[in-house]
């Protein structure tokens, strides 16, 4: 059969299609894009905001008028089962927990998602190591949607790591809803860092970079381990407010302060990483002087890159009562002025890496004679070869910016 599976959203959400693809393939179905007729859609969707809403229930329309079968499953129809359920041409909603329920359905067979991996086409591979969280931000309805935090054996981590290997993927990406809670269900306790190292001990993956971590969760012994250059120099550590009052309104746990001292630490003990953030405008009781906290703090820290994202209530969370007292285009008007900032601060410290050594990992080939690829710390940087083919690691020296865009310049290969 034919099928299509899209995904919106976090990298879980991508990790978990990427078995969906990868176990669907090896039953002998083949995997399609939406433009080349599908007989069926799979479709992960997102909830994290409206405009995911809005996304899910656009690739829905897109699916059903491209005249295929539709499977839904994700956040959004995990809280929203009777609407999704109405739309035109959806046959079925998988629950959340139970995605690779999809695959059983499809072929009677019931697998585990250590067992399956998409064919190689791209260089890095997203790890599920951990589902669900134990917050409650007042804004987020993505613990109802998941649950609460569980966490995969440590030895299943790495046998999935080893088969990565063996497939031939150079990076992964360790990838979960509350990442920094790993471990903490299981018995005996375990941390993320454990987990790390074992990781790093057991397995001849080239590159580990890790997705999305609380600050809280960033401790002593997590930055020590960026002493190992297989583990990637980027973190994306959310913030959401600059403003004290703001963060206790959403429940986040952490001051202004304490998440200053915090990226200051990072920066002054891993060389060279590149830290990003998500902010959130706009969220009940911010003024123009909460904002201005905000943007002052952001300023103030070295931010390699943010995410913004004007505040859009979620039904079913504490913040949907809140009073939102910002109109939609003071939100925009504070979103242009962080993304003003954002942009400034991702030219300040691309221009930085000028003469400095970086390993890419190769991503794509192009038909002008040139590669692109991903270095550790999470820049995209051109390549004027054509040498390299996807998945290999070049170590470049950075010439500088032309036209927005790093350039480097190989001196060894690792293909």
């Amino acid at each position: 059969m034919r099928i299509s599976v899209l995904t919106l959203g976090c990298k879980v959400n991508q990790a978990e299609s990427s078995s969906i693809e990868g176990a669907l393939k090896s039953f002998g179905h083949k995997i399609v894009e939406l433009t080349e007729k599908p007989e069926l859609c799979i479709i992960n969707t997102c909830t994290v905001t409206s405009k995911s809403d809005y996304q899910s229930r656009q690739l829905i329309r897109r699916a059903h008028r491209a005249g295929a079968r539709i499977l839904v499953t994700g956040c959004y129809s995990e809280l929203n089962r009777e609407s999704v359920s109405a739309m035109e041409g959806v046959e079925d909603i998988i629950v959340n927990n139970n995605k690779l329920d999809i695959v059983y359905k499809l072929t009677g067979c019931r697998i585990d998602s250590s067992s399956y991996f998409p064919a190689q086409t791209r260089s890095r591979l997203f790890v599920k190591i951990q589902d669900g969280c134990n917050y409650s931000c007042s804004y987020c309805a993505i613990q109802k949607a998941r649950g609460t935090s569980r966490s995969e054996d440590a030895e299943v981590v790495v046998e999935r790591v080893n088969k990565a290997v063996e497939s031939g993927y150079r990076e992964i990406v360790l990838a979960g809803i509350h990442l920094g809670t790993y471990g903490h269900d299981l018995k005996p306790k375990v941390t993320l860092s454990n987990l790390i190292v074992t990781l790093l001990k057991k397995t001849k993956i080239s590159r580990i970079r890790l997705s999305s971590l609380e600050v809280r969760e960033v401790d002593d012994e997590l930055i020590e381990i960026f002493s190992d250059k297989r583990l990637c120099n980027h973190l994306h550590i959310p913030l959401q407010s600059g403003d004290d009052n703001i963060l206790k309104s959403m429940n986040r746990l952490y001051s202004s302060q304490q998440f200053s001292f915090k990226i200051e630490d990072i920066c002054k003990r891993v060389p060279n990483i590149a830290v990003g953030t998500d902010i959130i405008v706009g969220f009940p009781g911010e003024g123009e002087a909460e904002f201005q906290n905000t943007y002052n703090l952001l300023e103030s820290l070295p931010i390699t890159f943010m995410h913004i994202f004007p505040f859009s209530p979620r039904t079913d969370t504490k913040a949907l009562k809140m009073h939102d007292n910002t109109p939609l285009p003071v939100k925009k008007k504070r979103a242009r002025a962080l993304e003003a900032l954002n942009k400034r601060k991702k030219i300040e410290y691309m221009t930085k890496q000028t003469g400095k050594t970086l390993e890419v990992l190769i991503e794509e080939s192009r038909s002008d004679g040139t590669c692109y690829g991903t270095s550790g710390n999470y820049l995209k940087i051109l390549i004027p070869s054509k040498a390299y083919s996807r998945g290999s690691l070049v170590c470049v020296q950075i010439e500088g910016l032309q036209e927005g865009q790093l350039v480097g310049i190989p001196f060894m290969s690792h293909n």
